[in-house]
C-alpha cells in the first residue's frame, strides 16, 4: 500500500518532506503535485521506477521523460543550451513549461529519446515540488500522471491513492492540482517548436 502524506500547500512540513525524499532515495515511486498537475516521480538512476512509470502510463520508448529540476543551474547540467535558447527558457522559468533539449553526458541514457538524444526538462513553480527537489538535491525523473485511455489527469490526492495504491509507494497531497499538463516546447532543432499546448502561455514561443 502507498503511504499518504497530507502536506501544507504554502509551508510544507519538513518532517514529511524528509520522509518523501527517503522514499525516493530508497528506490520508491511517488506521486507529487506540480504547478500543472500531479506527476509520477522517482530518482534518476531508478531503472525499476522508469519501468513502473512506463507500465502505469503504457508508454513506449519514444516518450520523453522529464527531469524536474530545482533551478536553472541544475537544469544546465543535463541539457545543452545556447545563448538564444537560454534567454527564452530563463524568461519562462519557473513555470508550467517543459523544454526538450539536447542532452549532456550527465543525463542518464535510458531517459533519452532513442533517435534524437534529447530529454525534457522543467522547473516547477510549486512550493511542495520545490521543497522535495531542494531536499533531494538532484532532479526527479518525472512524467505527468495521465492514465491510459483517460482524457484528463487525476486532480485529487485521495482518488490517486485509491486507484494507484498498489503500484506507487507514496502519494503527496497538498490540495487539488490542475487538469492541464505543461506546454511543451522543443528547442532541439534550433528554433522553438510547440509540441503540446498546455498550462503555460504559448504565445511567447509562437
Amino acid at each position: 500500500m502507498a503511504k499518504y502524506f497530507d502536506v501544507h500547500p504554502e509551508n510544507p512540513q519538513r518532517r514529511i518532506i524528509n520522509q518523501v525524499v527517503e522514499i525516493v532515495r530508497g528506490g520508491g515511486l511517488i506521486v507529487y503535485p506540480t504547478d500543472s498537475c500531479f506527476a509520477l516521480g522517482c530518482a534518476l538512476g531508478n531503472r525499476d521506477g522508469i519501468d513502473r512509470i512506463r507500465s502505469i502510463r503504457q508508454l513506449d520508448e519514444r516518450h520523453h521523460f522529464t527531469l524536474m529540476c530545482e533551478d536553472f543551474a541544475q537544469l544546465g547540467h543535463f541539457v545543452r543550451i545556447d545563448n538564444a535558447v537560454f534567454r527564452s527558457v530563463k524568461a519562462a522559468t519557473p513555470g508550467s513549461y517543459t523544454f526538450i533539449l539536447p542532452a549532456t553526458k550527465e543525463a542518464p541514457r535510458r531517459l533519452l529519446h532513442p533517435r534524437k538524444k534529447t530529454v525534457g526538462v522543467r522547473i516547477p513553480d510549486h512550493v511542495v515540488a520545490q521543497a522535495i527537489l531542494a531536499e533531494l538535491g538532484e532532479p526527479l525523473l518525472s512524467s505527468t500522471l495521465l492514465l491510459p485511455e483517460e482524457d484528463k489527469p487525476l486532480t485529487q490526492g485521495w482518488e490517486i491513492k485509491d486507484r494507484l495504491d498498489h503500484v506507487v509507494d507514496a502519494v503527496i497531497d497538498s490540495g487539488d492540482c490542475g487538469t492541464e499538463p505543461t506546454t511543451v516546447v522543443d528547442f532541439s532543432g534550433g528554433g522553438a517548436e510547440l509540441v503540446r499546448l498546455g498550462a503555460g502561455d504559448p504565445s511567447r514561443f509562437e
